[in-house]
């Protein structure tokens, strides 16, 4: 059985550390119907925290389901101008957003891929001026986990089901720091670690990093003026969020036409309830002209179909492979907690905080200094034991920054 006592310390870290809620703030939560009774608490602790308003917005695994299954394609298409107009309401209103997800890999593995593809484009579509607000740090957001039991199933296929939930749990907890005495100040420790690598990268202003392990080797052209974030993030008018829980990585914005080589990807991907694995994708000039999966071969299709920038590059994550969620040994066929074991790249739209001014530039502008938009943002895990990263001067030297998965480089000082 679940401790009562760390789920309150679980609910307190994403409120008071994710999305620092402010009394008289908003707050907007994602969750699914399964996790109801950790949503609850969660609810309870905004209200007590001084929240203005707690909306939910629930989804139910099973419902989605059916909707692929049997819904025509003019319904997976059509996103309700009430729901769009919803987001808004919020995030207009200055809201804090909380997603508390739980991940089921193969939801969708036997519904057509084209009809998820449409469907997310569909949405990506509709929610795109709600997603500036999160792409550009205008509302404080945060991404959690709790387990699922088809979800602990996956990743723990030798346990019974209870028995899996309850160890998928205890993982949960040790990764967030929740089984930590005070896991408030262990995050802002941890967040002073990833600041420090920040600081060292932006000085050194790379032009480029060199990618090189088994099955991988490629440049990552940088943009002038790209800045190095990780760890936590900061409203406009200044208060600081931690956007995912937990991170592990810091990371930046590549050129997206200065992507040159090959990648390999070293741990599954699952999108839009599918699964991608065993991936390779050749770029040339930022762009994917050569790709191949052992599985999910027409989803992967699909995704760098979406659109002109699926097919490029919006970011670019360093996570050392001693990372606790790497050392734990586990997939977690979960994107949240898998990039965080791993170095990674992301199909898509860029972040435009990773520029130099880039939250006040138009899409003129940033295409001009070579940062991606699309409709997706998808990560994929990259990074490996044996992975060596170089950064590349203006000069044309190369300095090691990674070697054998490890960091090569000292941040004091």
């Amino acid at each position: 059985m679940v401790q009562q006592q760390l789920l309150e310390k679980y609910a307190t870290l994403a409120l008071k550390t994710g999305v620092n809620l402010q009394k008289n703030q908003a707050l907007m939560i994602n969750s699914s119907i399964e996790g109801a009774a950790f949503t609850r608490i969660v609810a309870r602790k905004a209200w007590e925290l001084g929240a203005k308003n707690v909306h939910i917005n629930w989804s139910d695994d099973q419902l989605t389901l059916l909707k692929f299954q049997h819904a025509p394609e003019e319904v997976l298409t059509n996103i309700p101008e009430w729901q769009i107009a919803k987001q808004l309401y919020f995030a207009e209103d200055g809201a804090a957003l909380l997603s508390i997800t739980s991940a089921n890999p193969d939801l969708l593995k036997d519904v057509d891929p084209a009809r998820i593809a449409k469907a997310n484009k569909a949405s990506g579509e509709a929610m795109k001026e709600f997603r500036k607000y999160i792409m550009n740090d205008r509302i404080p957001w945060s991404i959690i986990s709790i387990p699922s039991q088809v979800w602990a199933e996956k990743v723990f296929q030798d346990k019974q089901a209870d028995e899996a939930v309850e160890e998928l749990w205890e993982q949960i907890f040790r990764i967030v720091r929740v089984d930590q005495e005070d896991p408030i100040a262990a995050w802002e420790k941890h967040n002073q670690t990833l600041n420090q690598a920040c600081e060292y990268l932006n000085k050194k202003a790379y032009q480029a990093l060199v990618f090189k392990s088994e099955g991988t080797n490629i440049r990552f052209g940088l943009p002038k003026g790209h800045i190095w974030k990780g760890g936590g993030a900061k409203t406009p008018d200044g208060n600081h969020f931690n956007p995912n829980m937990p991170t592990e990585e810091v990371f930046t914005v590549p050129d997206k036409y200065q992507v040159d080589g090959k990648v390999t990807a070293t741990k599954p991907l699952v999108y839009g309830g599918n699964m991608i694995d065993g991936f390779h994708l050749t770029f040339k000039e930022g762009k994917v002209i050569d790709f191949e999966a052992e599985q999910g071969y027409e989803t992967l299709k699909h995704l760098l179909d979406t659109d002109e920038g699926a097919v490029r590059l919006g970011e670019l994550a360093l996570v050392p492979h001693a990372s606790p969620i790497s050392q734990s040994g586990l997939i977690f066929y979960s994107t949240l907690f898998d990039e965080n074991a791993s170095c990674h790249v992301a199909l898509g739209k860029a972040y435009p905080t990773n520029l130099e001014g880039g939250s006040e530039m138009d899409d003129e502008a940033l295409d001009k200094h070579g940062v991606n938009d699309s409709l997706i943002h998808v990560d994929f895990m990259i990074g490996s034991a044996d992975l060596d990263i170089d950064g590349e001067t203006e000069d044309g030297q190369l300095e090691p920054v990674f070697r054998q998965g490890a960091w090569a480089i000292s941040f004091e000082g």
